[in-house]
């Protein structure tokens, strides 16, 4: 595959939507124990419902294709006039380590920029420690913690600005 290209999602492709991000989201979840009990929002275990709910907020939702087939997937959240929030982004396993997670991270920054925005904002696993390097690496920084009481791991706050 050779043709890479990011595009908007609509409402019939958010089942196709919701398996890539389980299936981007489980390799995180098993390396931290995370189950449907213990950790039933994350990505691991989302239902397209969830993103038709997200979707009808007015959320943004981008797909990432390998030729015609989606091996990635971004969506963003308005949080205010100067503010997204990067959500539910992840590149299936077997396209990892190529560049693409970052190609959908750039677009992400230039759509919210485009937005009217000044910041991206992002919620992670704080003991991902590969995961806050890679953000750290594209320009985020660590804004804080919080550890929630229904979630299994303690949220790390990052930011980059636009």
């Amino acid at each position: 595959m050779s043709s890479y290209h990011i595009k908007e999602v609509h409402a019939g492709d958010l089942e196709e939507c919701a398996e890539i991000i389980r299936q981007g989201f489980g390799t995180v979840a098993r390396d931290f124990g995370l189950t449907a009990e213990n950790c039933p929002t994350n990505g691991a275990f989302i239902k397209a419902d969830r993103l038709i709910s997200d979707m009808n907020k007015g959320n943004l939702m981008y797909g990432l294709f390998a030729d015609a087939c989606m091996v990635g997937f971004m969506q963003l959240e308005k949080k205010s006039c100067s503010q997204y929030e990067l959500e539910k982004i992840t590149v299936i396993p077997q396209f990892r380590h190529s560049g693409l997670g970052k190609k959908l991270l750039e677009f992400a920054m230039t759509k919210a920029k485009e937005s009217g925005a000044t910041k991206l904002t992002i919620g992670i696993i704080e003991e991902n420690s590969i995961l806050k390097k890679w953000y750290t690496a594209n320009g985020f920084v660590h804004t804080g913690t919080q550890k929630f009481d229904f979630l299994p791991f303690t949220v790390g706050f990052m930011e980059a600005t636009l």
